[in-house]
């Protein structure tokens, strides 16, 4: 491919070489994350290596946790403005609050369910098991088999 010459993707051909199904890249289309394809004259959609990259770069933002809308954002972003990076930092910061957040609830579902398999290895056979027991606790269980 010369440096004039543009080459064009078909969707098939995209989303292979972006390693996403086809649905994906319509989708994106869809919340205007790609821009819409021109046509071939067999009526084909055709894209760009503009495309590509712009498909690449939603992947590896969503592969660090942005969401499409934060996606959105970064690429408005990306537009050359003295004010972009320190913009950029200011998300990827709350990104990483937010992922803060997230691992310290996990962190508390992980010891809770610790608990109850211990609680549950301690039971004896005729007791109930304490994790049905947890999950059951507003008796409706009890209540239906009553």
């Amino acid at each position: 491919m010369s440096a004039l010459s543009v080459e064009l993707l078909t969707i098939g051909e995209l989303a292979k070489t972006a390693d996403v199904n086809r649905e994906t890249v319509r989708y994106y289309e869809r919340r205007r994350l790609l821009p819409r394809p021109s046509r071939s004259v067999s009526g084909y959609r055709v894209y760009s290596e503009d495309s590509l990259k712009r498909l690449r770069f939603i992947r590896r933002a969503k592969a660090l946790g942005f969401s499409l809308s934060e996606v959105k954002e970064l690429m408005a972003l990306r537009v050359n403005s003295i004010t972009a990076c320190d913009r950029v930092q200011e998300r990827t910061r709350a990104k990483v609050a937010d992922i803060d957040k997230k691992i310290r609830s996990l962190k508390q579902v992980k010891d809770s369910l610790g608990e109850l398999a211990d609680a549950c290895a301690r039971r004896r056979k005729s007791n109930p098991c304490p994790i049905l027991d947890s999950l059951d606790a507003n008796g409706w269980f009890g209540a239906r088999n009553s």
